[in-house]
């Protein structure tokens, strides 16, 4: 119900009216039966736009803090985002994590449509970061297709540390949908979800024009905090965040 209400009534109608949006491929969203949509991650503002213009419903995992804030304020976020339906996710790894991914894999089980970020995090300069495995092993333990979807000019709407949005135009794009049924029975093997995610995450920088860049957005934020600090890594990154722009690794065959 409050989904409905602030998609339709409250919140939705806003963002059309500021922020106009040019929509392409959402003949690409099935209209029945669990998907999962894989954006890239430029803004907070991206979870807000892009299920606006999807006709069906989009589940996020959202990080648990949102959940478990104290006070007056914690039990809004609380009430808000389970209220839109997104579920908490405990990202300090282990069974947390694995029971982050039963979660999704339940509710793409349901038929339900999954909105994930395979870089785990917002880009820290607008690029395009290597992507965790995760989203590929839900893919394939729940048997459905991934949707790329780019988000473009959010990050300029709602940029790193701002307050406010500023108004202007965007775009997003939806992707041909990338079926993986071929590696039925294969989740859990390190190569092919590796492969796949990087299937994923080339689609995502055809679609979005963006630089990729072969290291996590988690470290590349690290290693330009220590620099902006004066202060040099002490355990040496997988590449620098400035020179280690390259294609995906590899693509599922």
């Amino acid at each position: 119900m409050l989904y409905r209400l602030m998609k339709y009534v409250l919140l939705g109608p806003l963002l059309r009216l500021f922020w106009p949006t040019k929509v392409t491929g959402l003949e690409n969203i099935p209209d029945t039966g669990g998907a999962i949509i894989a954006s890239n991650h430029l803004a907070v503002a991206d979870s807000f736009f892009m299920p606006l213009y999807v006709p069906r419903r989009v589940t996020f995992p959202a990080k648990q803090e949102y959940f478990t804030e104290p006070g007056v304020k914690g039990r809004l976020k609380k009430w808000f985002f389970t209220g839109v339906g997104q579920f908490p996710i405990d990202r300090s790894g282990g069974s947390a994590a694995q029971a982050a991914l039963d979660t999704a894999i339940r509710l793409l089980r349901e038929g339900r449509l999954l909105g994930i970020y395979p870089e785990g995090t917002r880009s820290p300069d607008g690029r395009l970061y290597k992507g965790k495995t995760g989203v590929a092993r839900i893919a394939l333990q729940a048997r459905v297709p991934v949707i790329p979807v780019a988000m473009i000019g959010t990050d300029q709407v709602n940029p790193i540390g701002s307050k406010m949005w500023r108004p202007r135009r965007l775009e997003i794009r939806f992707g041909t949908p990338l079926d993986f049924s071929r590696y039925e029975g294969l989740a859990g093997d390190r190569f092919v979800e590796r492969s796949i995610t990087d299937e994923i995450m080339y689609a995502l920088m055809e679609l979005s024009g963006q630089e990729y860049v072969d290291i996590y957005a988690a470290k590349a934020k690290e290693q330009l905090a220590a620099e902006s600090a004066g202060v040099r890594p002490a355990v040496p990154l997988q590449a620098d965040a400035r020179d280690a722009a390259r294609l995906p690794e590899s693509q599922a065959g």
